[in-house]
C-alpha cells in the first residue's frame, strides 16, 4: 500500500482521504485544542504549535504519518512546523490558488505538507482543491493581493487557474491529505454550521537549507540529521505550560517573518 501511495503522490502531487486516527480520537484532540483556545484565544495559523501543545506534538509524530512521509522524502525527517488552520462556521475566509514553498526560503522541494482533519472537511466547509500534476512544473508566478478574507500572509495568488482541472481533497475527521510543496491548491469559504479544523504539519529532509536567515529551526522526528542546518525545537510536555507558550510565540513570529517576506 505504501508503494501505491508513493506512485500516486509522484504522479499527481498529493494523496487524500488517508485514514490516520479514529473519528473519536480526532474529536478528543479537537476538544484539547478548543480548551487551549478558551484560555489563550484563537489558534488559527499559530506556527510551531507542537512546541507548546503536547496534543499537537503527539499527532505530528504518529507512526502512520511518518511511515508515509518517509516514503515521500526519505528516512531522515525533520518536523518543521505544525499549525491549526481553522475556518469558522459561515465565514468568508478562503485560500487562493498558491504553492506552499513560494516564500518559505527553502533551497529544495524535499518537503511534504500533511493536513490532518479534526473535523470533517467537505466541499461545503471549504476543503482543499488540488491541481493534479501541477507539482511537476516547478514554481509559478504569484501575485500579491489585497483581500482581507484571504488567509495567506501576503494574499499570494496564481492567476488564470482553471478550477475545473482540480480535485476536491475532502476529508472525514481523522483522515489526512499529503501534498507536495509545488502542488497548486486552494480552498473556498466554510458555508456550514461547524468549524472546519485541520492540523497542517510540515516535514522536511535534513538536507534542506533555509536561505532567508540562519536562525530557522526544526525537530528531528525520525532517522538522523547529518547536516545540522537548523536549530533544534523542543517538543511540548503539556498543553498549558506558560513558558513553552512564550517560546512558541517567538518561534511563530520568526517563521511568519520568513514566510511573510516576499522579497
Amino acid at each position: 500500500m505504501v508503494n501505491r501511495f508513493k506512485s500516486l503522490y509522484d504522479a499527481q502531487g498529493f494523496l487524500t482521504g488517508v485514514p490516520i486516527i479514529k473519528p473519536s480520537e480526532a474529536l478528543a484532540h479537537r476538544s484539547i485544542l478548543e480548551a487551549v483556545e478558551a484560555e489563550r484565544g484563537p489558534m488559527h495559523y499559530q506556527f510551531k504549535a507542537h512546541t507548546a501543545m503536547h496534543s499537537t506534538y503527539q499527532l505530528a509524530i504518529l507512526p502512520k504519518i511518518l511511515n508515509i512521509v518517509e516514503q515521500l522524502i526519505g528516512p531522515d525527517i525533520l518536523l518543521y512546523s505544525a499549525a491549526y488552520i481553522v475556518k469558522e462556521a459561515n465565514t468568508k475566509s478562503h485560500v487562493s490558488w498558491h504553492q506552499d514553498l513560494t516564500y518559505w526560503g527553502l533551497d529544495s522541494a524535499a518537503q511534504v505538507s500533511v493536513w490532518l482533519a479534526l473535523s470533517d472537511a467537505s466541499e461545503a466547509s471549504g476543503c482543499m482543491h488540488m491541481i493534479p500534476g501541477s507539482h511537476k512544473h516547478g514554481q509559478q508566478k504569484h501575485h500579491n493581493t489585497q483581500d482581507n478574507n484571504n488567509v495567506l500572509l501576503s494574499g499570494q495568488t496564481i492567476n488564470d487557474i482553471d478550477p475545473n482541472q482540480s480535485i476536491a481533497a475532502s476529508l472525514k475527521a481523522g483522515q489526512a491529505s499529503f501534498h507536495h510543496g509545488w502542488t497548486i491548491h486552494c480552498s473556498q469559504p466554510n458555508l456550514t454550521n461547524d468549524r472546519r479544523i485541520g492540523l497542517n504539519i510540515q516535514y522536511i529532509s535534513p538536507a534542506v537549507k533555509q536561505l532567508k536567515q540562519r536562525q530557522d529551526s526544526a525537530m528531528l522526528v525520525r532517522g538522523v540529521d547529518h547536516y545540522g542546518h537548523f536549530q533544534t525545537d523542543q517538543p511540548a510536555q503539556s498543553n498549558f505550560d506558560s513558558k513553552a507558550w512564550q517560546k512558541q510565540k517567538a518561534l511563530d513570529d520568526k517563521l511568519k517573518g520568513i514566510q511573510g517576506n516576499t522579497t
